[in-house]
């Protein structure tokens, strides 16, 4: 009797022992080639406009965290920036054709955003006062943050059609504000030209020979008012959603070497109250359609305007404001990280993040302050996934994604890995190529090769360096606190990232493993995993 009901239990048990065993992958990186390279700041973020009546689907989550009224002196914004050491920021969005700049000869009256019915986004124009201005720069100055500023460029033009607007630009007030800038000698990385006026526009639209026309007027500007200045900051455009022959009209037309950066925007997820957003996070087919779109601007680049580079300009996953409960919880550093990984993939330099703080898609929270689980996640990619993108190849199924760099401030690598499974452990070999070839996909992760077939060798670390001696990795695993995917606190190696008693952002530190043992994944887990020592030519 004891018997059969030991045998009932090991019956009934047995699926999810099966469950609980370990799908074994390898994964090769070739670190005798080079794939692409980012900024040495890959990492952006975006300080928005947005008033806080600024609400979607019945939520206002924007709080007092737009560039005009966002609190500067919160220790938390300071230490945030300052964990980057030089982060990225963007300042711009939706309403930064309607600001205006209180300096110089502007004649009318400077009042904040204000919400009107007839107004472009239901918002009238709104300003931007020189001491803010200052203010502003003195946080950048102390957090030694890299600043994009984006300049109104519908300043001057009217509505000739429901959303289309024509005219001449108006560079009147954007002189006087970059002169004024220059005179403080505030340091500005590049200007942006207007947001979202490309192709169809968003809300706004302004034809393509037109737009060119005013970027060449802008370039002269920079040129003029930086002429004497021994830093000239860069040009970008159009910030707008990716249509190939708008996009490729604007660099035959402005012409080589005007506009130094051609930025796009992303948000792929859908709307923030799409009930399917948790899934299509999930859904490796889903992220990867992206890619298309990255290699179509790649390709637009080197055929139209090969002196210029290309920048994930905002993104934020979900639009209109992102998806309350997702973006920022746990579950969106999976849709986020494989961002990072694919866009690098396609010689994106900057990647900005909509928002660093407002919507629901913060990195910090727009009340609080307080760290997000992605800003951890930005933060770990930032330290430790240096600019040079390394082939990569993997026998595993769609749901493992995997994508390597050359390893920040080293000679060794690093590799990126998200389970997106929500069943499958996986013990994975991580071996060097030692120049196999490897059959690169346009979806980020390069599929089974013949060589791949015949590699299942229970070694995780092959290269012309290693000795017999045990040399360790560095491993970062991240996991949802209490396994609730939609958690806002995420674990590092099993310990919560919470601000310390005193108000500090808590240290990012590895577990240290054989490095001739397979790294252990389990299911709806990201890892960072960094080689010191692996032999990588492209690395030195």
């Amino acid at each position: 009797m004891g018997f059969s009901i030991s045998l009932l239990l090991l019956l009934v048990s047995l699926p999810a022992i099966l469950a609980q065993r370990p799908t074994h992958a390898s994964i090769i990186v070739d670190g005798a080639s080079v794939v692409a390279e980012t900024d040495d700041n890959y990492i952006c973020a975006t300080i928005d406009w947005w008033p806080h009546d600024k609400c979607n689907y019945n939520r206002c989550p924007w709080g007092y965290s737009s560039a005009v009224n966002l609190n500067l002196s919160h220790p938390l914004l300071t230490k945030a920036i300052q964990a980057f050491e030089h982060l990225r920021i963007r300042v711009g969005g939706s309403l930064q054709d309607q600001v205006v700049y209180d300096v110089g000869s502007l004649k009318a009256p400077c009042h904040p955003f204000q919400k009107i019915k007839w107004g472009l986004f239901g918002y009238s124009k709104g300003c931007l006062h020189m001491s803010r201005w200052d203010d502003l720069n003195q946080l950048f100055k102390t957090t030694g943050a890299i600043v994009t500023f984006g300049l109104n460029a519908l300043r001057g033009r009217h509505r000739i059609q429901r959303d289309k607007w024509g005219g001449e630009w108006d560079s009147t007030n954007a002189w006087d504000f970059i002169n004024y800038t220059i005179s403080k000698g505030y340091a500005i990385d590049s200007w942006e030209f207007g947001n979202e006026l490309s192709g169809h526009g968003v809300g706004a639209s302004v034809d393509v020979e037109l737009y060119a026309k005013d970027v060449i007027k802008l370039r002269n500007i920079i040129n003029d008012l930086y002429k004497n200045s021994n830093w000239k900051p860069s040009l970008l455009a159009p910030g707008g959603f990716f249509e190939p022959e708008w996009y490729a009209k604007l660099l035959q037309v402005s012409g080589s070497n005007v506009v130094n950066v051609i930025t796009h925007h992303i948000y792929n997820l859908g709307a923030g109250v799409d009930p399917h957003l948790a899934n299509n996070i999930l859904d490796p087919h889903y992220l990867s359609r992206v890619s298309e779109t990255f290699n179509r601007l790649d390709q637009t680049i080197q055929v139209h305007g090969p002196w210029a580079s290309a920048w994930v300009g905002e993104s934020g996953g979900a639009y209109n404001s992102g998806g309350r409960h997702v973006s920022n919880t746990f579950i969106n550093s999976f849709w986020y990280l494989d961002q990072l990984g694919l866009a690098s993939k396609y010689n994106t330099k900057v990647y900005c993040r909509q928002t660093l703080v407002g919507g629901h898609y913060g990195l910090l929270n727009a009340s609080t302050l307080v760290p997000n689980p992605d800003f951890y996640s930005a933060l770990l990619w930032h330290r430790l996934m240096g600019k040079t993108v390394l082939p990569i190849g993997s026998d595993a199924s769609s749901y493992l994604r995997a994508y390597a760099h050359c390893a920040r401030g080293s000679s060794g690598v690093s590799v990126l890995l998200i389970n997106l499974s929500n069943q499958t452990h996986f013990s994975i070999h991580v071996q060097n190529s030692k120049n196999m070839f490897l059959n690169v996909q346009e979806n980020g992760v390069m599929r089974e090769n013949s060589f791949l077939k015949g590699v299942k060798k229970s070694v995780a670390w092959v290269g012309n360096k290693v000795s017999d001696a045990t040399v360790s990795r560095e491993e970062y695993h991240l996991t949802p606190k209490d396994g609730y995917l939609q958690t806002q606190t995420m674990l590092l190696n099993g310990s919560p990232l919470e601000l310390t008693a005193d108000g500090e952002l808590p240290s990012l530190n590895p577990v240290l493993r054989d490095v001739n043992t397979p790294v252990h994944m389990t299911p709806l887990s990201v890892a960072f995993i960094v080689f010191p020592n692996f032999d990588a030519p492209s690395c030195l």
